[in-house]
């Protein structure tokens, strides 16, 4: 698939970009879209702060419920600081309601509840981050498979001499904006320790794809600012 990249002229807020993701409203709700458009635009809107929101690492469990299409999400984690785990209690699933429950590398931070490909079949988004100096986020997915159980997206593994991540180093960010998975970070020069922001952000767009065996976050396209 061809990535395509531009530059934009805006300027974002790292604030606003997280605080849609505590957000249970259905980023991309049919009956909601004008709203949601809104919603999401603002998500990705300016402010003059340059504070890095990802130096907050939770301190405390972590807790949230979310429903879409009639199928709802408990995800919860006691966020350990060590042997960390997160719990996802589905519920409104025809076939099963099996709890799923995750090994976390950090801490879990966020969640959210979507319908990327718009099948009426929700998928939970949860976001972790790794404790240490560099603040690397991790994602898990998983699909209600025709609102009959639950299977894990596929995510693509993070690989760092994909050209996507040329310069990354840690401080990512994740949101549903619309009918994509948003991952945004500042991008470094240079490969050492002391490498230098170069003031620019980078921002890789995922859509959801069915593939062979289970549904698959594709990158979709790439933007720099």
């Amino acid at each position: 698939m061809m990535k395509k990249y531009s530059k934009i002229g805006a300027v974002f807020s790292i604030g606003s970009f997280l605080a849609g993701c505590g957000s249970t409203v259905p980023a991309n709700s049919p009956t909601n879209t004008a709203n949601t458009a809104q919603i999401n635009a603002n998500r990705m809107v300016n402010s003059s702060s340059t504070t890095n929101v990802n130096a907050s690492i939770a301190t405390k469990s972590f807790s949230k419920t979310m429903e879409l299409h009639g199928i709802k999400f408990v995800v919860e984690s006691p966020n350990l600081a060590a042997g960390n785990t997160v719990r996802i209690t589905p519920s409104g699933l025809e076939v099963s309601n099996e709890v799923q429950t995750k090994s976390v590398s950090g801490e879990v931070y966020g969640a959210e509840i979507s319908d990327l490909n718009v099948d009426q079949s929700p998928e939970v988004y949860i976001y972790t981050r790794e404790t240490g100096n560099n603040n690397k986020t991790r994602l898990i997915a998983y699909s209600a498979n025709k609102k009959k159980s639950l299977s894990e997206i596929n995510i693509p593994a993070y690989d760092p001499s994909s050209k996507d991540l040329v310069g990354f180093k840690g401080g990512d960010e994740f949101a549903v904006v619309e009918n994509s998975l948003v991952r945004r970070f500042p991008v470094y020069e240079g490969a050492s320790a002391d490498a230098k922001k170069t003031g620019k952000t980078r921002q890789i767009h995922y859509k959801l794809k069915p593939g062979e065996a289970s549904w698959q976050l594709i990158v979709d396209k790439v933007t720099e600012f």
